[in-house]
């Protein structure tokens, strides 16, 4: 057992002995890009941290954006959302008169029935 704790123990030295490389290449590496000019492409650290005011901010924004979108795609986007035309009197009599005359021809069967 104290043969693997010994292990154990070495392998952990060497893993942080690697980590401690690991850093001081990655900043070499940030500073000869800096001098370069260029952005390193990968982040190094945690994640960002965005405040409560900064995350408000951005959904109004986003809010904003999407209200604009429904706004300006109101019949420029959808074509089968279109407002139909009017019907003229006429053409409103004609169709109350076909469904009075389908309702007839309804009732008429029903009663035979």
């Amino acid at each position: 057992m104290t043969s693997l704790t010994n292990a154990l123990q070495q392998l952990r030295g060497e893993q942080a002995k690697a980590q401690a490389q690991l850093e001081k290449l990655n900043e070499a590496i940030l500073a000869i890009e800096s001098l370069n000019g260029s952005v390193s492409s990968r982040r190094t650290g945690s994640q960002r941290n965005v405040t409560a005011e900064a995350r408000r901010k951005m959904s109004l924004a986003q809010r904003a954006r999407r209200a604009r979108e429904r706004k300006g795609a109101g019949t420029a986007n959808t074509g089968t959302a279109r407002k139909p035309k009017p019907l003229s009197i006429a053409a409103r009599r004609r169709i109350a008169a076909a469904q009075r005359a389908r309702w007839a021809k309804f009732r008429a069967q029903q009663k035979a029935a």
